[in-house]
């Protein structure tokens, strides 16, 4: 149940650019005088209590460090997807100081061979207050075997080299988990210059490489199906453009005696997706001389859906070659679609064309019917019935039929020129376009005048329109 604090008030919103931006500001301003304070309280490091307060200085810095590249990322967004051959990641590099956490100190005297722990340092590795603690010799023997030559080699160059340590290693509890473990150290210097004791600030870091290493792994998965989407998309588009007519424009056919078709096609993208749809249009001469008219539009987007589109496209090429009227030519895709693997609705306008009698016959299945423009007007044409393709098994489909006149133009389009699929919209949009379809000479024209009306409609679908102008 939501708290009744937040009953009365909105989700909290991201912050914006400006924002982030005054945040920024901010944390590199506290960098800075954290960084000012620092240098001021710095001094010889003789005394434990001073070594302590500079070291929480140091973690102090690395965590705004750490703060002001994480608001970087935030304002500048997802990183670019590389090329293809650089899309496996290279794992981020863990900084030594970020998200301040249990934080332990310890100080070894190599004299007296004491040491000496905070309360906090015996949370941090799980052990009894009451034991005493580890001597530097005994140390490794609580941490994990890989990383056990990493701390002693560590331990060596600070106490021989008299070099800083700042390093990870994991060591495993009493109770058999294991922890990540950041150090900060150095060594203090006799009078003579040799090393008389070595201090260290210890911190338990673990909550923050569990994290890093689920925004690697998110990070990655993003970058994974960024590029599947990409490989998918031009697989689909290379697809398409391949079944599709080699044309986006004119195309006259052969002439077929006193009368011929003028055609023109377009397909308009959508809007808000960039994966490739299901839709399609078709123009072909058939061996008796008619012409076959298609479109059609198969749901879902992607590779499968290009490839299903693909193979009805092809059977309703195959079927039409062989003398198939569209009646029962949408049957047999119905029956193809029904028997895929994998279930997928269509819908589709088939038409054929006699040229000797200017007859044109058709047959669709779920699919907006054919509009026809003559003399400044425009109509739907009276629609057979038909279902959607794969919508049920031994589906049968009526035939109309239509006679042309020279100068008639037939618009067959798919569904998803305008939002939420609105067919009635659609159809009302197109025929308000008969005065313009009126004033023009060729099929490609009418293309553009569509395309114009539509072109800047946020589509959630492709959509594709075709014309044909008996001339």
């Amino acid at each position: 149940m939501p708290s009744h604090l937040s009953a009365d008030r909105s989700a909290a919103q991201p912050p914006g650019r400006g924002s982030v931006e005054a945040l920024i500001s901010q944390a590199r301003r506290l960098k800075g005088d954290v960084d000012a304070v620092r240098r001021d309280a710095h001094r010889d490091g003789s005394d434990p209590q001073e070594r302590w307060q500079r070291a929480l200085y140091d973690l102090a810095l690395h965590q705004l460090a750490d703060l002001d590249a994480h608001l970087g990322q935030l304002r500048d967004g997802p990183a670019p997807l590389p090329p293809a051959a650089e899309t496996k990641s290279a794992p981020v590099a863990p900084r030594p100081g970020s998200l301040l956490s249990r934080v332990g100190s310890a100080e070894w005297n190599l004299l007296t061979d004491e040491a000496s722990w905070s309360g906090e340092l015996y949370q941090i590795l799980g052990r009894d207050p009451a034991t005493p603690p580890l001597s530097l010799d005994e140390l490794p023997s609580v941490v994990v075997d890989e990383d056990r030559a990493m701390l002693t080699a560590m331990v060596t160059d600070c106490l021989i080299d008299a070099r800083h340590i700042d390093g990870e290693f994991r060591i495993v509890r009493p109770d058999g988990e294991v922890r990540a473990v950041h150090i900060m150290g150095e060594p203090v210097l006799d009078t003579d210059g040799s090393t008389s004791s070595m201090w260290a600030v210890l911190r338990d870091v673990s909550e923050l490489r569990r994290s890093q290493k689920a925004v690697s792994e998110t990070r990655d998965s993003l970058q994974r199906h960024e590029h599947r989407a990409q490989t998918e998309h031009r697989l689909a588009t290379e697809l398409q453009e391949a079944v599709l007519p080699p044309w986006r424009g004119l195309l006259r056919l052969p002439h077929q005696g006193p009368e011929t078709l003028d055609l023109a096609a377009h397909c308009l993208p959508s809007s808000t997706s960039a994966l490739i749809g299901g839709d399609w249009y078709d123009a072909l001469e058939l061996p008796d001389g008619q012409t076959l008219l298609s479109v059609g539009d198969l749901t879902g987007h992607g590779v499968a859906v290009a490839s299903g589109m693909a193979t009805l496209l092809g059977a309703v090429r195959g079927m039409a070659m062989a003398g198939t009227e569209p009646g029962q030519l949408m049957s047999w895709l119905n029956q193809l679609l029904d028997a895929t693997v994998q279930p997928a609705l269509g819908s589709a306008v088939c038409c054929r064309y006699h040229p000797g009698t200017r007859t044109l016959t058709w047959a669709q299945a779920g699919h907006p019917a054919p509009l026809l423009f003559r003399g400044g007007t425009g109509r739907r044409l009276p629609t057979p019935g038909g279902v959607l393709l794969g919508a049920t098994s031994g589906a049968s489909y009526e035939q109309a039929e239509e006679t042309l006149e020279p100068g008639d133009l037939l618009l067959l389009h798919t569904d998803g020129l305008v939002p939420a699929h609105n067919v009635a919209q659609t159809v009302n949009r197109l025929l308000d376009l008969a005065p313009h379809f009126g004033r023009v000479r060729t099929a490609q024209e009418c293309v553009r005048i569509v395309v114009k009306e539509f072109g800047e409609t946020e589509r959630e679908d492709d959509a594709c329109v075709l014309v044909a102008k008996v001339v």
